[in-house]
């Protein structure tokens, strides 16, 4: 069909502005634009590689693979993906949603040029249901480890004496410490550099107050993802 390229495109685009618009909503670096460029330029890049297969035949009865350039999508992607991986400096990851993501756009671009149409969108569906429902879910229903958060903490306690009178405060808060560094900042002074996760309903704020309260601090520094 004449205009079944064109259809391709325009199912291709109303897929990935989907994909785009659950990004959009998160106030993530990936968003409408981006995903609707990888999406449409996926499909189009898909239906050039099966087209020119049968357009283009080679001489001497030499055949294409009609998915030859689409299958380089997949790892050409993959570049794009790693740039929205941020690896911050209490050296926890971020953006590995984001970057599968636009794997997942790239795929439904691929699979609406090949003429998969049910197929993606069931995909698209799926996409949205596992980055929005499930974690929903899993907040009310899953184990104890799923519906906790991690934090960084920096306090900074008076006296070295009431540094292991601080910790067990903070494990009567509910405060589960996984990893302490202890360093000397000023004197009578200590910082405690903690990893520790608490309930995932917690509020930051709620947490600072909770810490602050606690005797014998100079300063708290949180930093919760």
């Amino acid at each position: 069909m004449m205009f079944d390229p064109f259809l391709k495109l325009g199912i291709s685009a109303i897929l990935g502005m989907i994909i785009g618009l659950e990004r959009e909503l998160k106030r993530k670096p990936v968003g409408l634009k981006t995903c609707l460029v990888i999406s449409i330029s996926s499909c189009l890049l898909t239906i050039v590689s099966i087209e020119s297969a049968y357009v283009f035949p080679l001489k001497d009865h030499i055949t294409m693979d009609p998915l030859r350039l689409a299958a380089q999508i997949v790892s050409g992607v993959g570049f794009l993906g790693a740039g929205v991986i941020l690896r911050r400096g209490n050296d926890s990851i971020t953006g590995l949603t984001t970057a599968a993501i636009i794997w997942g756009a790239a795929g439904i671009g691929v699979a609406v040029g090949a003429g998969f149409y049910w197929e993606s969108a069931f995909g698209v569906a799926l996409l949205i249901v596992s980055v929005e429902l499930i974690p929903f879910l899993i907040n009310f229903f899953g184990p104890k480890q799923l519906r906790e958060k991690e934090v960084m903490l920096q306090i900074t306690v008076a006296d070295e004496k009431n540094i292991a009178k601080v910790i067990e405060h903070l494990k009567r808060q509910e405060i589960n410490i996984k990893t302490m560094r202890i360093k000397d900042v000023e004197e009578n002074e200590h910082l405690l550099k903690l990893r520790a996760v608490i309930d995932q309903k917690r509020s930051t704020a709620e947490l600072y107050y909770a810490i602050r309260s606690i005797e014998d601090i100079v300063h708290v520094d949180i930093e919760s993802g």
